[in-house]
């Protein structure tokens, strides 16, 4: 027996948060894993290696942990996000090591695990199988500078392009071509194993050679393409790398290449399950419920305004969306950094909350209609919360406040202000990452 919508109508912003941890369960590795497992080994004749990076890198390796024969072999090196190691059941034994390291901008952490996972894949042979866990981050999580490249000329070039309103294709481009460790050479360098690849995509259109920068999958985008990416943005680089890319000196192993004979990729988990799961959720509570689009791309504040033009439409009864319904999207949008004049303090946020600020802009108090915005993973860009939330009374409530939504625009300052107005979506690490999710509900 499905609920009516009406019964949510005094707490709206519990019904969008329901429909959130509806996604992110679906995206939890622990419902996902058990059907992508490959047999083990024969373990008289080759072992087990587990490798991994990403957000969902810890949670991952528990749910291999859990479901592995017990009585096969089973070692390995995961690296996660600081804070992303999930709490560990009871009597579940630690047989995979998992360590921690910095994201967005990576660290001395991340350094030292992609060195000991590239360490670890030394004197691999046919007989062995490398189980590879691979998830949204792992860009970061798993740096290992090309030659000739230091820690500090990476996070300088990753803190520009952060900015800068790169899209995700392109920042792994550049960092695909900057690394040992990505762009297919960590299956490269486990040859000639096995290797089977988990992953659980975090982007538009769910390419695993985008993905953490696809480490273990062929990569078709060139020298050349990431040098056009950094004179794109104006990325400042020191001339070893540009030279460097200009002569084709770090290019990737490509399709066809026979270094990943044999492979297999399994995706695991994917931004349109989760969106799914949450269409699920609201039509067994009465609601019509349409997914706009798992690819959604583009400047946060801008796809906050086509959001705010279509909700708008559907609660005056126009357009093609009938309430009372949600509206969902997934994706991953950008958030371009305004310059600031000197000594202005920088803001705080993500594209969550940036396409609230936009969609806020675009409703203009339209009654009727709630939203919330939040990254699967638990952290909008940097800070502590996952996103934010929307109601009819938003804007009248910041104006009784003295906030001012241009000046919070201007700065890219979305953290501020919905925190003045308690309207945070805060809910830790979800131990997974199947990137932005978006819900507007209209009544």
């Amino acid at each position: 027996m499905s609920l009516s919508p009406l019964t949510f109508a005094n707490d709206p912003h519990t019904l969008l948060l329901g429909l959130y941890h509806a996604a992110v369960q679906r995206a939890l590795p622990i419902h996902n894993t058990a059907a992508h497992l490959p047999t083990p080994p024969d373990p008289k004749k080759g072992r087990t290696l587990v490798l991994g990076a990403g957000k969902a890198g810890g949670a991952m390796a528990q749910a291999v942990e859990a479901l592995w024969p017990q009585d096969a072999p089973l070692s390995g090196l995961v690296v996660t996000r600081y804070g992303h190691v999930p709490p560990r059941h009871t009597g579940l034994p630690e047989r995979i090591e998992v360590v921690e390291a910095a994201h967005p901008v990576p660290d001395a952490a991340g350094l030292k695990a992609a060195e000991r996972i590239l360490e670890l894949t030394r004197g691999l042979t046919a007989e062995d199988l490398v189980l590879c866990l691979i998830s949204g981050g792992g860009s970061a999580l798993l740096t290992l500078p090309a030659k000739g490249l230091s820690l500090e000329d990476k996070q300088s070039i990753n803190r520009q392009l952060l900015d800068s309103g790169a899209n995700i294709a392109e920042m792994n481009c550049v960092r695909k071509h900057l690394s040992r460790i990505k762009g297919g050479r960590l299956a490269a360098a486990c040859a000639p194993a096995r290797v089977v690849t988990l992953t659980i995509s975090d982007v538009p259109g769910d390419d695993p050679s985008i993905i953490a920068s696809g480490p273990t999958v062929p990569d078709a985008s060139t020298c050349a393409d990431a040098l056009a990416i950094l004179q794109r943005y104006a990325i400042k680089a020191p001339e070893t790398i540009l030279q460097a890319l200009q002569s084709g000196k770090w290019e990737t192993p490509k399709p066809g290449s026979p270094v990943f004979e044999a492979h297999i990729l399994q995706m695991t988990a994917t931004p349109q399950q989760a969106l799914e799961a949450a269409a699920d959720a609201a039509r067994a509570m009465g609601l019509n419920a349409y997914i706009l689009s798992d690819e959604m791309e583009g400047e946060s504040r801008e796809v906050g305004k086509v959001h705010a033009a279509l909700a708008r439409a559907a609660a005056k009864g126009r357009g093609p969306f009938q309430k009372p319904c949600v509206i969902l999207s997934g994706g991953e949008t950008t958030v371009t950094i305004k310059p600031q004049p000197t000594g202005s303090p920088r803001g705080r946020g993500g594209r969550a909350g940036e396409f609230c600020m936009g969609l806020a802009q675009g409703l203009q108090g339209q009654p009727g209609v709630w939203a919330l915005a939040a990254d699967t993973d638990g952290i909008d860009g940097i800070e502590d919360n996952a996103g934010a939330r929307l109601g009819p009374d938003s804007l009248s409530r910041a104006k009784a406040l003295g906030l001012k939504l241009d000046i919070h625009l201007q700065r890219n300052d979305a953290y501020t202000y919905f925190a003045a107005l308690g309207d945070l979506v805060v809910t830790g690490p979800t131990y997974t990452n199947v990137n932005d999710f978006r819900a507007i509900l209209i009544l």
